[in-house]
């Protein structure tokens, strides 16, 4: 996912505020208007040099140390404070090709890309709407089903089936049904989660390789259907977008 460069106070100005993680990164909750504190850039920059053995240029972990310094200079936060109250993680979801590394603060995705494996090629095949729909599951199985991601699985599984047909009992019905059910609970417990509807999509689904047509449409869908309007971090959009990219990366139409 994109990330913005922490907003900085024009010369002379002092600034309104501290730079709060809703600023730069596409998160909720109450980790949206915490600021960036030191504690939390240096995990994310061990995190980065464990998994890598360097922190990534332009990844959370150059942002957020970038952002916790201004807010410390400003005397917004001191050098101890931490605001994440999980610490961070990275993992690493194989697929074929590469991997889909997944960044995450306080249990919430701040950076996902598609790392391509170095001998990646043709025939190791692509990415399938089945298999982008099991990424998901595997990234954020424990999300909640809303209306938007029920809207992008539905949009998922026509464009696999090739049929514009709602097949019952099918994926996009499970999410429609769950979606329905969750608006009428109050904790998220006891709702229906994504890794519930999208368990065995590849192997249930039309092998139909992600195009970037695809990847558009499912984009589209997702963020209509969304009160903010814009697509859920490391959610079916964005995998499908990942699976996209890996296919146009190894070369395959």
């Amino acid at each position: 996912m994109s990330q913005e460069e922490p907003r900085r106070p024009r010369e002379g100005q002092e600034p309104r505020g501290p730079i709060k993680y809703a600023d730069v990164f596409n998160v909720s909750g109450g980790l949206a208007s915490k600021a960036f504190a030191p504690q939390d850039a240096a995990m994310m920059r061990s995190a980065e040099t464990a998994a890598f053995g360097s922190t990534q240029p332009g990844g959370p972990a150059e942002v957020m140390r970038s952002a916790a310094r201004i807010n410390e200079r400003a005397g917004l936060v001191s050098r101890g404070d931490a605001a994440a109250d999980q610490g961070v993680t990275i993992t690493g979801t194989e697929i074929p090709g590469g991997r889909i590394i997944t960044e995450s603060l306080d249990g919430q995705v701040v950076r996902q890309y598609v790392q391509v494996a170095a001998e990646a090629t043709i025939q190791q095949g692509a990415i399938t709407v089945g298999q982008a729909l099991e990424a998901t599951m595997q990234t954020i199985g424990d999300k909640p089903v809303e209306l938007s991601d029920a809207a992008a699985i539905r949009e998922a599984e026509m464009r696999a089936t090739g049929s514009n047909v709602v097949t019952q009992g099918g994926y996009a019905a499970s999410a429609q049904s769950a979606a329905a059910y969750n608006t009428g609970m109050i904790g998220d417990e006891d709702k229906i989660k994504l890794r519930d509807v999208l368990a065995g999509a590849s192997a249930a689904l039309p092998a139909k390789v992600v195009t970037r047509q695809d990847a558009e449409a499912v984009v589209n869908a997702e963020r209509r259907n969304s009160p903010q309007l814009t697509t859920h971090p490391g959610g079916v959009a964005e995998s499908m977008e990942t699976a996209a990219t890996l296919n146009e990366n190894v070369n395959i139409k």
